[in-house]
């Protein structure tokens, strides 16, 4: 049993003395990725809000025609609007990440 103990505990000690060896590496801050992911968070977020406006806007004009509720045509417009905006947004933020990539590799 006491054997045992030992083995563990020269163990332990082996893998202390090996992150005592061990340098921590620094990140740096780089601006060309940080671009890259808000480009391509902002693509990503612009076509979900694009779906759901869609949803919304079809949702809305299925109680419009049950009702005939101007209410309702309204919400639509509202969620077309939305739908409208936000493909544009990816659209545009698409066409930037291009140009981006383009400029890097210098076609």
């Amino acid at each position: 049993m006491t054997n045992h103990k030992q083995v563990v505990y020269q163990s332990q000690l082996d893998y202390k003395s090996k992150m005592v060896l061990r340098r921590r590496i620094r990140r740096r801050f780089n601006p060309r990725i940080f671009i890259d992911r808000i480009i391509e968070t902002t693509a990503i977020v612009s076509l979900l809000k694009t779906c759901f406006s869609g949803v919304g806007a079809m949702g809305c004009w299925g109680i419009e025609i049950a009702t005939s509720s101007h209410y309702w045509q309204q919400q639509k417009s509202i969620c077309l609007g939305a739908m409208l905006v936000s493909f544009s947004a990816f659209l545009g933020t698409s066409l930037v990440g291009a140009i981006f990539s383009i400029q890097r590799d210098k076609f």
